[in-house]
């Protein structure tokens, strides 16, 4: 399961992950302002032809220019406004291309440059991102991603453009991109199809996807929201088109209307990334259009239609507002569809992922390969956790002014963390210095504990509780909520925690039984049951960068921290599972079905490993019972019903690959 070039599910929900890591941008000194593309797609050679007129604006004197360029492209003709040719250098290790000028380019000076280009793509050899395909001209689908940096382009996320498009295919093929490219489409000598994109808005307006798509399906009586698939994946279209267009409603009725009310979803191939997104444009691996858990998945990709397009951040140092709101919007739809109790799961799973990394301040970010893993789990689990806790601070109905007033004031633009706490001030008056300097310009997360006395008043007047919340952060200040459980009526109050030993005192009639601080979860937080998820997070993605030795000792602290901890038993027998050791993998699979449960869906996986450990190692009968018992569970949690009665068919194989 591969995560989405911007938007990773978060890690702990499912049974496997590979993260992608992307090369780090390089800041340069210019801004892009237009493009104008003409791009011929022959996907029976796999090959991109294109011609792109680049407009831009010097923002230092130059006298050279980079531009970021796939490294399967190669440049034919390069010009400048009088036609004049350009010398270039390509530097393969970091995807660009270097123009030395003849004559410098001063400050502010706007020019425009015509790139002429051409290539083979394939996959993942010549991306920018290593092993990741992120551009690839091929039967049934193509796929030109923004970061497939398949134009010349600078600034990843950050450098805000228009483009005017124009994108040749065979005529059996549809395109899907950002601006009127359905209503702008015409036919062309020799079986071939021309359609046209103008997005006249400066934002990301820069991924293509073409392929043998059917026509697109609407859910009935909707015009704004159409699917495109294959023909393998037909039968999914409607009802995924169903889910998309709730959770774009639900977002549009939260946020405000987008910068366009049409939504074109469509299918990318199953072994490039899950999701990706544009103006316009939500694209999703075919294999998760069918797989029915994929709701998050979508819900943070069309939240993208906000936060990245509609407002981008201003610099990689601000990335946690747009990627940290676009995973807060997926849980507020998990919140409205599936009830508190699932969104407050989600939460505690993100604030795993939030503390999985958490060494360097969010505003130091932007020196780190955009999508490293720290930099993933900080901006996405991290920022969404900054969004809950401010939620907490004000409250539903101020939170959601604050969300819109935040687009509105900054449509089209990037966005600063100085920015966000202004707006936030400016509406609520509440002075956010200080939470500011703690979750974005540092590092850590107090770990609470609360100490208390039970005195009995006088006269049948019921008791009083004295006492105190402690935490670990000296410099902590925000408002905790205690919950005090007595014989009788359950009382909650807020107590402002400022610094390492903050006072309460509570009058309840029935006696106190039981008091806990923060129970439903606002703050980011240390707790021993978090520590465990942290380390299991941390094991997996030492396992999608090949250490498993490294894995395996992240997942002994996990057990260390939880002896009974079905997750981290789990994670080690798949780590046994790859190594070939069967024995140890069938044992620490048993572990986790004697373990806590939790989550949930350990066991129904454990029992289909298990299976698969009893196939390869020539024990069909076990093999079946085994399957049987995952089915049992009823429990489809990543299609593992559908796989156990699949096994129940045909006995599992290892893939030849897999060594």
């Amino acid at each position: 399961m591969r995560c989405a070039f911007w938007s990773c599910a978060a890690l702990l929900l499912f049974p496997a992950l590979t993260p992608a890591v992307f090369a780090a941008p390089t800041r340069v000194p210019l801004q892009i302002n237009s493009y104008v593309i003409n791009a011929e797609l022959d996907p029976a050679a796999n090959k991109l032809t294109a011609t792109a007129v680049v407009n831009f604006t010097a923002l230092d004197d130059l006298t050279t220019a980079s531009f970021e360029l796939n490294n399967g492209l190669q440049i034919t003709k390069l010009t400048d406004a009088a036609r004049k040719p350009l010398q270039n250098e390509r530097l393969s290790t970091n995807s660009t291309v270097r123009v030395t000028l003849a004559t410098p380019m001063a400050k502010n000076t706007t020019t425009t440059w015509t790139f002429e280009y051409a290539g083979v793509l394939t996959g993942a050899d010549t991306s920018p991102v290593e092993g990741i395909k992120l551009a690839a001209v091929a039967d049934p689908i193509s796929i030109l991603l923004y970061p497939g940096r398949w134009f010349p382009m600078v600034g990843l996320f950050t450098n805000r453009f228009t483009a005017e498009m124009h994108v040749r295919v065979p005529s059996d093929e549809r395109v899907v991109g950002s601006g009127s490219g359905v209503s702008a489409v015409k036919s062309l000598p020799g079986n071939r199809s021309e359609y046209t994109f103008n997005w006249a808005k400066p934002g990301f307006p820069g991924t293509i996807v073409a392929g043998k798509f059917l026509a697109p399906v609407s859910p009935a009586g909707v015009n704004n929201v159409a699917v495109y698939t294959t023909d393998k994946h037909k039968a999914d279209a409607l009802s995924f088109g169903q889910t998309a267009t709730k959770e774009f409603e639900f977002m549009s009725s939260t946020f405000g209307q987008p910068e366009s009310g049409r939504l074109n979803v469509v299918e990318l191939p199953d072994d490039s990334v899950s999701a990706a997104w544009a103006p316009e444009v939500v694209a999703i691996a075919g294999r998760r259009i069918s797989d029915h858990a994929s709701q998050r998945l979508l819900a943070n990709t069309i939240a993208h239609q906000w936060w990245g397009s509609e407002v981008s951040p201003q610099t990689l140092n601000d990335a946690w507002i747009t990627n940290g709101m676009s995973r807060y919007a997926e849980l507020m739809y998990l919140e409205d569809s599936a009830g508190k109790t699932a969104f407050e799961t989600a939460v505690n799973d993100v604030s795993a992922g939030a503390l999985a990394y958490d060494t360097e301040p969010l505003s130091t970010l932007g020196r780190l390969d955009y999508f490293s893993p720290q930099f993933q789990s900080m901006t996405l689990e991290k920022g969404a956790m900054i969004f809950h806790m401010l939620r907490w601070e004000m409250g539903d109905e101020v939170f959601t002014k604050f969300l819109r007033g935040l687009l509105s004031q900054y449509t089209d633009k990037g966005v600063r963390t100085s920015d966000v706490e202004k707006v936030i001030e400016a509406q609520t008056q509440l002075q956010l210095t200080p939470f500011f300097a703690q979750w974005v310009d540092g590092t850590g997360a107090p770990t609470f504990a609360n100490k208390y006395t039970v005195f009995r008043l006088g006269n049948n007047k019921g008791f009083r509780t004295s006492g105190s919340i402690d935490q670990d952060l000296d410099l902590f200040r925000m408002p905790v909520e205690l919950r005090i459980e007595t014989d009788g009526k359950t009382e909650v109050r807020r107590v402002d925690v400022s610094g390492q030993e903050s006072p309460f005192s509570v009058e309840t009639f029935g006696r106190p039984r039981k008091i806990t601080v923060d129970p439903q979860g606002w703050l980011l937080k240390s707790t021993p049951d978090l520590a465990v998820k942290v380390a299991v997070l941390r094991g997996q993605q030492q396992v999608a960068q090949g250490d498993l030795i490294a894995a395996l000792g992240e997942y002994q602290k996990a057990l260390d921290a939880n002896k009974t901890s079905s997750l981290a038993a789990y994670r080690i027998g798949e780590v046994f599972f790859t190594q070939r050791n069967y024995q140890s993998a069938a044992n620490s699979f048993r572990d986790s079905l004697r373990g806590d449960g939790d989550p949930k869906w350990t066991e129904v996986w454990s029992h289909v490993e298990l299976g698969r450990i009893f196939d390869v190692t020539g024990q069909r009968d076990r093999a079946v019972n085994e399957y049987r018992l995952a089915v049992q569970t009823n429990d489809n949690t990543q299609g593992a019903v559908n796989e156990a009665r699949a096994s129940m068919q045909k006995p599992y194989e290892r893939p030849k690959v897999d060594n």
